[in-house]
């Protein structure tokens, strides 16, 4: 059945449910007319009875003039009159005088009226019901036997079954001609966004399925993969605007690098001229190596295969170790990079990238901010948040919404040294750790930019 199509799928399952409920209701017809037949033949037996009953009370002989007998019933009906011990006094013509009752039931009679079902009676080949009652004739006992073939009753049953073993097949053939017709009509929106959905390509990305409105499962799902696409749209244009970001500004230091080796090959005609040659393309180097590891740091969290080496991270011991590494450069811009006082406090996280994080803010911090930078924390039970703030004139007016995206740099750092990809790795870092970056505006002046990592 998993091979099958979906429609034929559905087209079997209504036609098995409906084979399952005319099967029943078949059954419980039949039966209920069985029943309500038997229980009709059962009141006609009574009925007959009581008026046999009436007339073999009276006085007199049970023989009219014309030597006909009131026990004798036209059509399938017939009755018999019979003493206690079994002898047969009247009875209807195809009876004869052969008894329809055994001695038992004779004597069973006595205690009150009994139904017998016989199988056949003298005289007649047909099943039959009879009844059976106790009655009076000329102040003395005798037994009344009525009874009726049941042969109309089985012709019934059968005229109904037959009609059931005709009906039932074309209502099951309807019924599933008219599943597979639903079953299409409801695939067809289906088949329509496969058809949209298999046009989608990278070229296109901005192409969506058609949704009905029909409020149900079907345009749920329509709307969900609507969103899907929206999110595999937003996806390719950031991984567009990534590679084309990344080119650039790996081409930056390529091409000074290319420019510097140039020159010295061509114009350098001293030794210290060589010098200042080697040593301006050996800081491009390390550019485009610090570039290249932020780019492969980048790709591999996007790929979710970041590594972290957890372990209990001091807080503090974390702080001096990034500040003692912007010493030197923070003395020769002039400027203090200083670590608050903060409670003995730890965090369960890589320490290597945590210290990353730390000093790609410190190094951020250094190059646009003020003259003091100042590390600190805030603890609290469920969280550690380690803020790096500065001094300085702050993020300009509506980029804080997008400081943490990749190449991102506000105008007036354009022309910086950065790849705008510091604050990108921050935000990379925290989430990998399950927590998350913010950037605050300090007062009256400066940036606050800091990490929350869960404890």
């Amino acid at each position: 059945m998993s091979r099958l199509p979906i429609r034929l799928r559905v087209t079997a399952a209504c036609a098995v449910a409906m084979a399952a409920v005319l099967t029943g209701s078949g059954l419980f017809l039949y039966f209920r007319l069985s029943a309500h037949l038997a229980h009709s033949l059962d009141q006609d037996l009574r009925i007959r009875a009581q008026d046999l009953a009436a007339l073999v009370s009276k006085p007199g002989s049970l023989l009219a003039r014309d030597g006909t007998s009131p026990l004798v019933e036209r059509g399938e009906s017939y009755a018999q009159l019979v003493t206690p011990k079994g002898r047969v006094v009247d009875a209807t013509a195809p009876l004869g005088r052969a008894p329809l009752l055994t001695k038992d039931e004779v004597r069973a009679a006595a205690g009150g009226p009994i139904f017998l079902d016989r199988g056949s009676v003298p005289g007649l080949n047909e099943s039959s019901r009879i009844l059976v009652i106790s009655v009076r004739h000329a102040g003395q006992r005798r037994v009344l036997v009525v009874g009726a073939t049941t042969q109309n009753n089985a012709e019934t049953l059968a005229h109904f079954r037959a009609e059931l073993l005709v009906a039932g097949p074309i209502a099951l053939l309807l019924a599933a001609a008219l599943g597979y017709l639903l079953a299409g009509l409801s695939l067809r929106q289906v088949e329509l966004m496969r058809r949209r959905a298999d046009e989608i390509t990278a070229e296109t990305p901005g192409d969506r399925l058609p949704v009905p409105a029909t409020g149900d499962e079907l345009q749920r799902l329509g709307e969900t993969l609507n969103e899907l696409l929206d999110r595999l749209e937003s996806a390719i244009a950031r991984e567009r605007e990534f590679v084309a970001d990344a080119g650039h500004e790996l081409r930056t230091p390529l091409t000074l690098l290319r420019t510097e080796l140039e020159l010295a090959l061509r114009q350098a005609n001293t030794r210290e001229e060589l010098r200042d040659a080697i040593r301006w393309s050996s800081h491009e180097a390390e550019r485009l190596s610090q570039l290249a590891e932020d780019l492969l740091l980048i790709a591999r969290a996007d790929r979710g295969q970041l590594a972290l080496r957890r372990e209990e991270v001091d807080v503090r011991s974390l702080f001096d170790t990034v500040a003692s590494r912007f010493e030197w450069r923070a003395s020769e811009l002039a400027k203090v990079v200083r670590v608050a006082d903060c409670a003995p406090a730890s965090v369960s996280g890589d320490r290597l990238r945590l210290e990353q994080a730390l000093a790609n803010l410190v190094d951020n911090a250094l190059r646009h901010g003020g003259a003091t930078i100042e590390l600190s924390a805030r603890i609290n039970e469920t969280a550690a948040e380690l803020h790096v703030q500065d001094d300085g004139s702050g993020f300009p007016a509506g980029f804080a919404g997008q400081a943490f995206d990749r190449f991102s740099r506000a105008d007036s750092a354009r022309s910086g040294e950065g790849a705008g990809l510091g604050l990108s790795i921050v935000r990379t870092i925290a989430e990998s750790h399950g927590g998350s970056a913010h950037i605050a505006a300090r007062t009256p002046n400066g940036a606050d930019v800091w990490v929350a990592i869960p404890r």
